[in-house]
């Protein structure tokens, strides 16, 4: 199965580099024209089935890449909740202890008033999972997934091989992921075992470049669009 995994494009508080998590944005003006420069340059790919955050700069961002199609929204997938630093960027942030805090713990810590990673994490990949399931009863071969940043971090840490880290999966807003899962079997798929999902392994990619696919080795993801590509 091919997932692509896709962040939304600008709004308002991204261009002003704020935590935006809950606060329910539209794209700005920004957003849309970079999106539609993108399809302007052949576009995002196909994909059988469509899932978005239920967030408004998602479902904008999906209706632009992919119009026409079905949108499936998936509460589990919103952003993380980001507490006290919601709608607020480091700059009004500086002075704070608990921002500080925050940053000297490398992101480890719980948003104070918000979400912790691990919290977000469980929730993230229980609806990413849920998905999943859904995908394969409807036979779809390939979805993809307008998300955010931190949700596509979530699905990359515990999908993505070989392992990094979650913040080496930072991407640029308009920019994402190819993400390959297959039906062979992976004993770390997530899935319980013995399920039907539970046969469901990475098949990995041995090259970016010739498309070939091996299982075991090389990676099984690449960048969708570069910096240069998606603007």
């Amino acid at each position: 199965m091919k997932i692509y995994l896709i962040r939304h494009s600008l709004t308002e508080g991204n261009l002003k580099k704020r935590y935006i998590g809950k606060t329910d944005e539209n794209l700005c003006p920004e957003g849309v024209k970079l999106l539609e420069m993108c399809c302007e340059k052949g576009g995002f790919p196909k994909a059988e089935r469509i899932y978005a955050s239920p967030m408004k700069r998602c479902i904008q961002t999906a209706a632009i890449c992919y119009p026409g199609q079905q949108i499936f929204t998936i509460e589990e997938l919103s952003e993380c909740d980001f507490g006290l630093f919601e709608n607020k960027n480091y700059r009004e942030l500086s002075g704070c202890s608990l921002y500080q805090a925050w940053v000297d713990s490398g992101g480890t810590v719980p948003f104070p008033g918000g979400e912790s990673r691990e919290e977000f994490k469980k929730r993230t990949l229980s609806g990413f999972e849920k998905s999943l399931w859904e995908c394969m009863e409807a036979g779809a071969a390939s979805a993809a997934y307008v998300v955010h940043g931190g949700t596509i971090m979530c699905i990359m840490e515990k999908y993505a091989f070989p392992k990094k880290g979650y913040y080496d999966y930072q991407i640029e807003n308009g920019e994402g992921y190819e993400l390959i899962i297959s039906d062979s079997v992976c004993s770390d798929s997530g899935f319980p075992a013995g399920s039907a999902a539970g046969r469901s392994g990475f098949f990995v990619s041995s090259g970016e470049v010739n498309g070939a696919f091996d299982c075991g080795i090389g990676k099984n993801y690449k960048k969708l669009f570069s910096e240069n590509e998606s603007r």
